[in-house]
This record gives C-alpha cells, sequence and structure tokens, in this order.
C-alpha cells in the first residue's frame, strides 16, 4: 500500500526533575546541599532515507513521542538525557505545520534531519541555589515539557523524469522496459494507483530516474478522480514525457487527450506548463501510430518521438534524448 500524507503529533520527552539532596558522611559535618541536575528529554528527529518509499509506516501511529529524561541524583550527579526519537521518512517528503499552515523543511536529500519537536531542559538541583545567604536550599526546579506539534507529512516524490498521459498510455510498460521496476501492467485503466520510481540505467556510470505517473483525466486540477494526490507529484519531476496512445480503448481523439492533458498541467500549476516536455507518440508497431505523428506535427509545429515499448522502437532514441537535456556536456 502506498501511502504520501500522514498527519501525526510529535512531542518531545520532558526533561528529568532536578534533585534535593544533602552531604551525609560520617565525619563531614555540614556537608551541604548536593543535589544534582535532570537529564534532558529525547529530541523527535526526521531523517530523510532512500530505502524508504512511502509514509505507511507512520499512518497506523498517531502520535509520536521522545522519552523523558531521568531524575538528578545526589552526591551532585546528573540524571541521564534521552536518546533522540528517530522518525525515518522518504526523500522528498515536506513537513508541514498544522496549526499555522506554514511549510517547515523540505527534505530533498537522503540522511536529511530536522529537529521537528524538542525535548525540554532538565530541571536544576538544589546544588545550584546554594549561596552565601542560603546555605541549604530545600528546592529544585522540575524539568521542562518537550515541544508539542501537529505536523502534516507530504511525500513528493523526486525524479529526474516524469511520465505522463491519459490512462492505459504505455506509462508502467515504458517505465518496466527502462528501468527494473515492475509496475503492475494491464489491459484497462487505472492500472497504476500510486507513482512508481525506476532506475534507468544508461551505460556503466549514467543514469536517472523515471516516476511513472497515474493516467490524468479532464478535471484532475480540480480534484476529480484522484487529481491532486497525482499531480503534486509532477511538481517534482525535471523532464515531463508525456506518452500518447494513437488508438485509445474508449474510442477519444488522442490530439484532444494531449490537450486536456496539457491544460490540467496548466490550470494545477502555471509552471508545470512551462516545464521542458517531450511529446511521445507509443504503439509504433501499428499504422495509426504513424498517422498521429504526422498529424501531430502539422498541429503543434514539434515533432513528436515515436517509440513501442513492445518491440523496443524508439526507445534509446528517448533514452539518449533525456540524457542530452539532463546532462548536456557528458556522453552517453
Amino acid at each position: 500500500m502506498f501511502v504520501d500524507e500522514v498527519e501525526i503529533e510529535v512531542i518531545g520527552g520532558k526533561g528529568g526533575d532536578g534533585c534535593v539532596s544533602f552531604r551525609r558522611e560520617k565525619y563531614v559535618p555540614r556537608g551541604g546541599p548536593d543535589g544534582g541536575d535532570g537529564g534532558r528529554g529525547g529530541n523527535v528527529v526526521l531523517k530523510a532515507n532512500n530505502d524508504i518509499a512511502s509514509l505507511i509506516h507512520l499512518s497506523m501511529q498517531k502520535i509520536w513521542k521522545a522519552k523523558n529524561g531521568t531524575q538528578g541524583e545526589g552526591s551532585q550527579r546528573h540524571g541521564a538525557s534521552a536518546e533522540d526519537l528517530i522518525i525515518e521518512v522518504p526523500v522528498g517528503t515536506m513537513v508541514f505545520d498544522q496549526k499555522h499552515e506554514i511549510m517547515l523543511k523540505d527534505l530533498s536529500t537522503n540522511q536529511d534531519e530536522f529537529i521537528i519537536a524538542r525535548g525540554g531542559f532538565g530541571g536544576k538541583g538544589n546544588v545550584r541555589f546554594k549561596n552565601a545567604t542560603n546555605r541549604a536550599p530545600r528546592i529544585a526546579t522540575p524539568g521542562e515539557e518537550g515541544e508539542s506539534r501537529q505536523i502534516r507529512l507530504e511525500l513528493r516524490m523526486i525524479a529526474d523524469v516524469g511520465l505522463v498521459g491519459k490512462p492505459n498510455a504505455g506509462k508502467s510498460t515504458l517505465l518496466s522496459r527502462l528501468s527494473r521496476a515492475r509496475p503492475e501492467i494491464a489491459s484497462y485503466p487505472f492500472t497504476t494507483k500510486s507513482p512508481h520510481l525506476g532506475l534507468v540505467q544508461v551505460g556503466l556510470n549514467r543514469s536517472f530516474i523515471m516516476a511513472d505517473i497515474p493516467g490524468l483525466i479532464e478535471g484532475a486540477h480540480q480534484g476529480v478522480g484522484l487529481g491532486h494526490d497525482f499531480l503534486k507529484h509532477i511538481q517534482r519531476a525535471g523532464i515531463l514525457i508525456h506518452l500518447i496512445e494513437p488508438l485509445p480503448l474508449d474510442g477519444t481523439d488522442p490530439i484532444q487527450n494531449y490537450r486536456t492533458i496539457r491544460n490540467e498541467l496548466e490550470q494545477y500549476d502555471a509552471e508545470l506548463g512551462k516545464r521542458l516536455e517531450i511529446p511521445v507518440i507509443t504503439k509504433a508497431d501499428i499504422p495509426e501510430a504513424k498517422d498521429l505523428c504526422q498529424q501531430f506535427q502539422t498541429i503543434f509545429q514539434v515533432e513528436p518521438l515515436l517509440i513501442s515499448a513492445v518491440t523496443g522502437e524508439g526507445l534509446n532514441q528517448l533514452v539518449n534524448k533525456i540524457c542530452e537535456i539532463l546532462r548536456p556536456q557528458s556522453s552517453f
């Protein structure tokens, strides 16, 4: 199961209380106060991890609390500070404060860390209050409470290339052909219910990340279907590969389908409308694909690529074009 948004409460650990204690040893009269400070409470820390692909492990638990520091002791022994509570999240997780509706952190790099709730300081022992006028203080302070926050975690996948298009346009098939990803594939719309990432290896030391974004439909920018859930992942993609099916199963017009998806992207985020896009016509092994290629070029004055994920036609050309855009100075 893929989960890309959760709301949780995070609470830092309470600091340990300070200690009231007096030194009492034989042959040491008037030993004086010797109560130690309490230990600090643990912080709650969010940490990005490339090996985690979803927020599902956080969806089953709504409250995450770090451990408390321990109380101070006599002989000026300080209490132990608690260990931090590390919560691992996928790379690309954005952290929002629910109360103020502001973004606190974008964990966009592997091993990025962010203290989301600090633990409280430990209380002071009575040795801290000794002075010239009060040689035997009998007071100590309690430990501070840790910070508490209601937060929303939102995962937006980070990829070099995002595959977009109508349902059943061939995105999952292309991803599985170019990478080691194995998304579910079938002959009916909306097979893909969640984004998939795949690593496309080019030669020995070149690669890029490709994301299969589930099929978009008209009205997606208004949340129709799972529009918002899908569209937010496209915002992280550097290049958009727009797949156009020449003979849709539902009998719709391929050119109109292309315009519909373009409109949905622009309505959701104006920047997506300006994003570099490579139009690609799929299923080159059928006659309608070549006819559509000529029609597309005539209407939009752009020459689309023609590929077949089944036969492999045009795949090397597509990969090389992506590499040229991503690393224009490199040789692939």
